[in-house]
């Protein structure tokens, strides 16, 4: 334990979509800032080595099947957070994705999910984490935007301002992180596009270059922790300048 208010020893958290990209990176950085990590995986065999990179690092890690379109499955775990280590302090809502199709053209089918993988889920993952951290005095929930969302997780951006309003007298602050385009798997097709790439580092009007996960993670830390103790509503733009242009 230090003094540093960025220091997470004896914290608790649930990283949610954690098997790779981002959601990897933040479970691997909140250990490093020594708290625990309960990691949320489709497929909690196929964790690409991340339980052992954790548990090297000397933290406790529990890896737990979850595919956030499943409220069930995502409310047990919530649940065996807490059972196993007996308190959840810190809650990332990661998982998300979207679909490229022009809006006159996007199916019921197609809607639905997106709307339950990136909204329903942060709202409902959010609540369950909420009503155990209002009788523990606090927590943080930190929800993942994007920066198309302040220029489409438009909703979840709103959704955090009003959760951290409601949950603010509990001591629950709700932050949302906005990236831009960051190198990653998920990412990498799309950026293999010699045309796309170059218009995507023109647009990021600053800096003019792609993120890399650890500049997301970073923020993600310094908003779980006491570090961010009077910050809550907010979406920190993680974008190099695009919105700024």
């Amino acid at each position: 334990m230090t003094d540093s208010p960025f220091d997470l020893t004896g914290k608790t958290a649930l990283v949610t979509g954690a098997a790779r990209g981002l959601g990897r990176q933040i479970a691997l950085d909140l250990a490093r800032a020594g708290a625990d990590v309960a990691l949320g995986l489709r497929d909690p065999d196929a964790d690409a080595g991340l339980v052992a990179e954790l548990e090297a690092l000397g933290r406790r890690v529990l890896p737990l099947p979850l595919d956030v379109r499943h409220l069930a499955q995502s409310m047990e775990a919530i649940d065996r957070t807490i059972e196993e280590w007996g308190a959840l302090d810190i809650l990332v809502n990661n998982a998300g994705g979207g679909i490229d199709e022009p809006a006159l053209e996007v199916t019921v089918e197609n809607f639905t999910s997106v709307w339950e993988l990136n909204v329903r889920s942060t709202f409902f993952l959010a609540q369950a984490a909420a009503r155990h951290m209002k009788e523990r005095g606090g927590g943080a929930i930190v929800n993942m935007a994007s920066q198309a969302g302040l220029v489409a997780k438009a909703a979840v951006v709103h959704l955090t301002r009003c959760l951290a309003v409601e949950w603010g007298e509990y001591g629950i602050r709700v932050n949302a992180v906005a990236p831009t385009f960051i190198e990653t798997d998920g990412t990498a097709p799309a950026l293999a596009d010699p045309a796309f790439r170059a218009d995507v580092v023109d647009r990021i009007a600053a800096l003019h270059r792609i993120g890399v996960p650890s500049e997301v993670s970073g923020a993600v830390v310094f908003l779980a922790s006491d570090a961010a103790s009077l910050i809550t509503g907010q979406t920190l733009a993680i974008d190099g300048g695009w919105t700024a242009r």
